[in-house]
């Protein structure tokens, strides 16, 4: 059993998600880039990973869980069946680039959209856990991990 944890976790670089999705994906597409136009690009899983024969993989959500994090849960969920566990995600699913200009400011301009690898768009839903666990800030203030107490509950049961 692996936990990957993606609580709080905002994104990062969509390259990155990939990457990491590709430890645990023996083959498939782990997520659709599509332009203004429509097009559909496919990132794929390319490289043998260290985690591709875990039995069963746990994802920790939660509503700071954005963007490239959303990329790997998403992708994991649906390669590899794993169990997407906690609240509701952010839901960003927009691709920007940023652009710095030399005064100091800069802007960051979306390019395209992404969706998962059955090609659903997240953006303004987010995703839905498969097992909802809601974790107080009482929870937080008193390291009580509600979340991560349900994954090691149902790993006795694999």
């Amino acid at each position: 059993m692996v936990v990957v944890d993606v609580r709080g976790n905002p994104g990062g670089y969509l390259q990155s998600s990939v990457y990491l999705a590709d430890e645990f994906v023996q083959k498939g597409v782990v997520l659709w880039e599509e332009s203004a136009t429509g097009d559909l690009e496919s990132f794929d899983a390319e490289r043998i990973g260290a985690f591709e024969n875990i039995p069963q993989v746990y994802v920790l959500v939660d509503e700071g869980s954005a963007s490239a994090s959303e990329i790997l849960a998403a992708a994991l969920r649906d390669l590899v069946k794993a169990k997407i566990v906690g609240v509701k995600t952010f839901g960003k699913g927009t691709i920007q680039d940023a652009r710095d200009f030399k005064d100091g400011s800069g802007v960051h301009i979306t390019v395209a959209k992404w969706l998962t690898p059955n090609k659903v768009w997240i953006h303004k839903t987010g995703l839905e856990p498969d097992i909802i666990v809601e974790r107080s800030d009482e929870d937080i203030n008193n390291n009580v991990d509600t979340q991560l107490d349900k994954v090691l509950e149902l790993a006795k049961e694999i």
